[in-house]
């Protein structure tokens, strides 16, 4: 009988159901009655006794772009959940089966570009869509339905719990009582409609230092997300066929109608819209110019520095024929910079510094850009005004300087100009150029470190430490990809008339895959370097480095402030030279080499001359010097535990030795750091295999060359002396780490066996010295050499963070 009853109820369960779902839906008109209405490009309804917004749908099978963003962040540099992050965007479209309206998007990776139906059918079988949201509708009037919308827009579309655990901050999940619509930005337009939403998340008993640094309750964390959808453009817009030397970022997708003998990867580069009023003169104002907006919640100077910075982008239009193309101005009071209609340049706040970047809203059929987005850190500006100090030490009186006459914030606020450009370019379609330095500051596209100099009097001289305006290959890039040719032109043959220009002059481009890896072989494509000459540039901040140490003391910081904190301001001092070492290493092991196409006449690759090679080695090896990697004794005694209230952080030296400081702590990371280039094992192979093919530097000889100036250097005394000890077993420690290395061939691997093999030799030659430390010294290396899958570089002291530290990249 229970069985029976059980069915029964099953089948009731069914047919009331199924009744629900058949009757007739009431009309949208009867539904939404007392309700506020908000028209534009999808008209919803505001029910505030319920706390719901209803979506009425008019457009079926009819493609849109839709994208989430977050308005209100978390404020974690680390995790990444900024104020103003962007979402993904979307193509898609409402599709109705019976009740159900599906928000589905299309697989655009994969196209058949056709008038073939069946062809065009066959691929979008073959690939995945994905059904984003299910609706049902509550109502229905003259082709329209009308679907609560509230949970969609309270979903964690941004995944914002998924973040904080995959950081390791806490486990969190949303808790809709707490969440909200935001009718303050909640909007309509015509082209696009914009929807907020105050959502918290609840949880926290695992929550990380991230999280409890930022957040007034751990347990409880709100923030907002944004949800719009746009119009997409209309299909006056050409897209531009993507090359590889012209600095631009691309999209790319696969299209299976194309004819067997030609490539199926179609790719175009990624720009905003730019048609001039007349493209048969040499130069036209825009049709509609390219306006970005500053927020308006930027405090002066730092408006006036972004606002300029951000303006020299009209050069680079100017030179490619265009009037007033680009325009910067203040958002008004009244606008959301969330709103998909503005370019903006948000100025945001994080507990700590970290990255700016500039981010795009892109039409992913054609790579135009709807929406430039850039984010710039706050706390930026105090780094660059900090290193400043230290070179200068201005502070003799103590007081704090005039700001019409600081020449801290001088450079501080030129550093801004040229970051606003930066982030500006990445929204205009613009990849980095790391090769930009060597052509005398050719892109502001490049990672810049002040670029300092001694003067006649010996004296630091801030006066050139960062470029003003657009670079001369800023300049060819822009007028690549917005060029409106007038009707006839051969497209294809301009472009390549406009690089080949840019080649004929010199000008370098070349990005992130060949700058960032440790093992890069670029000599030219460098992170944060100077100068036309890595090995110069080198030696000239050493000896800035130097000149700004022998002057650090209380001057360097204002009076009132704690002794310890010159201790802030000498981690980056101590650690000036960081970036030209990484550039002077590796030029060791390195070909030059170009973006070539077949065709272009540009030489692939250019072998680098075992003397450059040579020059490198010898400039980098001497900051492995005792004399460069002690600190001096003036200095430390100066500085003490920090106070009661003023913690720790991670932008100051690690230590070993509990609150007091740790010179050689510094020393070390100091020393691990040019090691981590010069015996990084990419490099090392390609050593051994360029030593064979054409008389290269060869691993041989840098490893005897780097026991000779360590191992086998005169022994200092004083603090000095355990520096260099400190070194030497570093130095070992990379040479057994490296001899069991299998990312290695097997070469380098017989090659670091026999230098350890050598070294041991010397060693025991030294064995019968009277000095009980350096005999200990020496004991200790012996021991370390019986057990080489034991040395772990990854146990030196990292060195603190130099370039902005987060998870996110400029």
């Amino acid at each position: 009988m229970k069985k029976i009853s059980l069915l029964s109820i099953l089948l009731f369960l069914v047919s009331f159901t199924y009744s629900s779902l058949a009757q007739k839906l009431p009309s949208i008109s009867e539904k939404t009655k007392g309700l506020k209405k908000y028209e534009g490009f999808l008209p919803f309804y505001w029910d505030e006794d319920a706390g719901k917004i209803w979506l009425q749908i008019d457009k079926f099978d009819k493609e849109f772009l839709y994208y989430s963003s977050l308005p209100a962040g978390l404020g974690s540099n680390d995790i990444g959940l900024d104020r103003g992050l962007l979402g993904d965007e979307k193509v898609v479209f409402f599709q109705k089966i019976g009740r159900k309206i599906l928000l589905t998007q299309p697989n655009y990776k994969y196209r058949a570009l056709t008038n073939d139906a069946n062809e065009k059918r066959a691929v979008q079988q073959s690939f995945a869509s994905s059904t984003i949201w299910g609706f049902v509708a509550e109502a229905e009037e003259d082709g329209k339905v009308l679907v609560d919308a509230t949970d969609f827009l309270m979903s964690d579309v941004t995944g914002i719990a998924d973040r904080i655990k995959g950081m390791k901050q806490g486990s969190y999940s949303l808790d809709k009582s707490r969440s909200a619509m935001y009718l303050t930005n909640t909007k309509n337009f015509p082209l696009n409609s914009e929807f907020e939403v105050t959502m918290t998340f609840v949880g926290g008993e695992d929550a990380g230092e991230f999280v409890r640094s930022v957040a007034p309750s751990q347990e409880a964390l709100t923030l907002r997300v944004h949800h719009s959808f746009l119009q997409l453009p209309d299909s006056d817009y050409k897209p531009r066929v993507f090359d590889p030397r012209s600095s631009f970022n691309a999209i790319s997708y696969f299209d299976y109608s194309t004819p067997v003998s030609e490539p199926i990867d179609k790719y175009y580069i990624v720009r905003h819209r730019l048609k001039k009023k007349d493209p048969k003169a040499k130069v036209s104002e825009a049709v509609e110019p390219i306006i970005y907006y500053l927020d308006n919640g930027t405090p002066e100077p730092i408006r006036s520095a972004l606002m300029e910075g951000a303006q020299w982008w009209n050069q680079a239009y100017e030179a490619a024929g265009y009037k007033n193309a680009f325009q910067v101005k203040l958002l008004p009071d009244d606008a959301d910079p969330m709103d998909a209609r503005y370019n903006v340049i948000n100025w945001v706040h994080r507990s700590t510094r970290g990255w700016s970047y500039g981010a795009s809203i892109i039409d992913p059929r054609t790579g135009e850009i709807i929406k430039g987005h850039v984010t710039l850190g706050s706390l930026r500006v105090r780094q660059d005004y900090l290193i400043a100090q230290g070179l200068l030490s201005p502070f003799e009186k103590g007081e704090k300087l005039d700001p019409e006459k600081d020449p801290m914030l001088k450079m501080a606020l030129t550093r801004l100009k040229q970051l606003a450009a930066h982030e500006v370019g990445h929204t205009l379609g613009l990849m980095h150029n790391y090769s930009a330095s060597i052509n005398n500051r050719a892109s502001v596209m490049d990672y810049p470190h002040p670029t300092v100099k001694l003067n006649s009097k010996g004296e630091v001289d801030l006066s050139d430490a960062y470029a003003l305006g657009i670079g001369d290959w800023d300049k060819y890039s822009i007028t690549f990809g917005y060029q409106d040719f007038p009707q006839g032109t051969d497209e294809k043959t301009a472009l390549n008339k406009i690089i080949d220009e840019a080649n004929t002059k010199g000008l370098l481009f070349l990005t992130d895959i060949d700058a960032r890896p440790a093992g890069s072989h670029s000599p030219t494509a460098h992170l944060w370097d100077n100068g036309k000459n890595p090995v110069d540039e080198l030696n000239n901040t050493l000896a800035v480095r130097q000149k700004a140490l022998s002057s650090f003391g209380e001057n360097t910081i204002r009076k009132g402030m704690p002794m310890s904190h010159l201790e802030d301001v000498l981690v980056p001092i101590y650690n000036y030279h960081r970036y030209q070492v990484e550039a002077a290493a590796k030029i060791i092991g390195s070909v030059d080499y170009r973006y070539a196409l077949r065709g272009d006449g540009q030489k692939p690759n250019t072998l680098v001359s075992k003397e450059t090679q040579q020059k490198a080695l010898d400039a980098v090896l001497q900051t492995l010097s005792s004399e460069t990697l002690t600190i001096p004794e003036l200095i430390i005694q100066l500085i003490p535990a920090r106070p009661a209230g003023y913690w720790p952080n991670r932008e100051l030296f690690k230590k070993r030795t509990g609150r007091a400081f740790d010179p050689l702590a510094a020393a070390e990371s100091a020393a691990d750091f040019p090691l981590q280039f010069l015996l990084q094992p990419e490099r090392t192979s390609r050593m051994v295999e360029y030593e064979a093919r054409y008389s290269s530097l060869g691993l041989e000889e840098m490893l005897n060359q780097l026991v000779e100036k360590t191992w086998k250097a005169p022994k200092t005394t004083g603090l000095a002396r355990k520096v260099q000890f400190q070194t030497e077993q570093i130095v070992l420690t990379h040479l057994l780490a490296l001899s069991v290395n299998e990312a290695t061939n097997y070469q380098v691997r017989a090659v670091c066996g026999k230098a350890i093999k050598d070294l041991k030799a010397y060693i025991e030659s030294q064995k019968n010295t009277k000095e009980s430390d350096y005999a200990a010294h020496l004991d200790y290396a012996v021991e370390r050499m019986k057990n080489p899958s034991a040395a772990k570089v990854a146990t030196h002291k990292e060195m603190a963070p130099g370039a902005p530290i987060g998870c996110d990249e400029e």
